[in-house]
């Protein structure tokens, strides 16, 4: 994990959850900040180290996830450009619960938690927008739950190509990661999630090259979404 020297005012200014600070609130800010840039595959932290404030991601992907006692790879969550992670964590205290590493060359701002708590007693509208951020991560979590529980994991996939709203026959999806990670991010395994993209292609639903898939019979998809 490499530091640099920029000055993270720089990035915090641009990002909405720091929208409305004045110069002296980022000036402050920025004294808890750091950048780090994160080769692809390098681990950030591992489950159980101390949280000692919230991540922000500024370019790159990250995913969170753990080990089963088997040895397989859980993703819970992947986190892109402009998002956050570790806030929850951070107000309680706790260890970290789950792993974090970089899925693609990556710079993250890590903000200590000390500057953190002294901004959210001068700034509401900050509070207000961290509980907004970790309110919608929560509602994906729940998202995520009911899912599991109420849907195939065919159903999953097809959800997941159709959850922009792709406009129609000819649209075109880029998978965000590997089919590897996506497979594992929507609790299945691989060779399912090879198989299922296989039988939609077979069916004359999907096309698929490489990590980009075309939507060819929208109207089927959504059927078979139920």
């Amino acid at each position: 994990m490499l530091t640099s020297k920029i000055d993270p005012r720089e990035f915090l200014k641009r990002l909405p959850l720091f929208a409305d600070f004045t110069s002296d609130e980022l000036q402050d800010l920025a004294a808890g900040t750091q950048e780090h840039y994160i080769p692809r595959g390098t681990h950030i932290f591992n489950r159980g180290d101390p949280c000692r404030g919230f991540h922000i991601v500024i370019y790159g992907q990250v995913k969170l996830g753990f080990l089963s006692a088997r040895g397989d790879e859980k993703i819970i969550e992947i986190i892109g450009p402009g998002f956050s992670f570790g806030e929850a964590l951070m107000f309680m205290e706790k260890p970290y619960i789950v792993g974090a590493a970089a899925l693609a060359d990556t710079m993250l701002l890590h903000i200590a938690k000390e500057s953190v708590f002294g901004t959210l007693e001068r700034n509401p509208a900050f509070a207000r927008r961290m509980l907004a951020g970790m309110s919608r991560r929560l509602h994906g979590l729940i998202k995520d739950v009911e899912s599991y529980s109420l849907r195939s994991g065919s159903q999953r996939i097809v959800g997941y190509l159709l959850k922009d709203e792709p406009d129609g026959d000819g649209a075109k999806v880029t998978l965000e990661v590997s089919k590897k990670s996506l497979a594992s991010r929507l609790n299945l395994t691989p060779e399912y999630f090879s198989r299922v993209l296989h039988d939609l292609t077979e069916q004359g639903m999907i096309a698929v090259q490489g990590r980009q898939i075309t939507i060819c019979d929208i109207g089927r998809l959504r059927a078979y979404e139920g």
